[in-house]
């Protein structure tokens, strides 16, 4: 029997030099996501809870925490570049431009600003991206920059 192909694997840490970029698909945040990761992580703040605050503290609409818009981030960017071939996430600086709000869109524009061979790890390589999130407007309301350790072509079934 042979073996069948998987697709919807992510770049080997070959396959993203330096300059490469790309994007992800977006994804619309809805009240339903925010109650959600609010109640799942705790953060039942009245900046999340509370629209009469936030209306007195002269936001627009619901706020979107800042860990959830980096936790969807994550998650378009593992549906599209990281599935099968990321192996650590070793670290990052975060900085967050501006809101989001509920019904804002979201995607992830990447570009790899470091990428070698691993030391310690054969086979291996170290890539860092920078990260913008972007709103539908074209606005970017979150830049972060992640050091992921990525299985190469050469292990990438292993």
């Amino acid at each position: 029997m042979s073996a069948i192909e998987t697709i919807g694997t992510g770049f080997t840490w070959d396959e993203l030099p330096v300059g490469r970029k790309f994007k992800t698909y977006g994804r619309t945040i809805t009240e339903a996501d925010i109650v959600n990761f609010i109640s799942a992580t705790g953060m039942l703040e009245v900046l999340f809870t509370n629209k009469e605050f936030l209306r007195d503290a002269g936001f627009d609409g619901r706020l979107v925490p800042g860990g959830q818009v980096f936790c969807m981030a994550e998650g378009l960017l593992f549906q599209t570049a990281l599935q099968g071939v990321g192996v650590a996430f070793l670290n990052m600086e975060l900085d967050i431009k501006g809101p989001t709000y509920a019904g804002d869109t979201i995607h992830v524009e990447v570009e790899v600003i470091e990428s070698r061979p691993s030391k310690g790890k054969p086979g291996m390589g170290l890539v860092r991206t920078r990260n913008q999130v972007v709103k539908q407007d074209g606005s970017v309301v979150m830049i972060y920059t992640p050091l992921r350790l990525v299985k190469g072509r050469e292990n990438l079934h292993a």
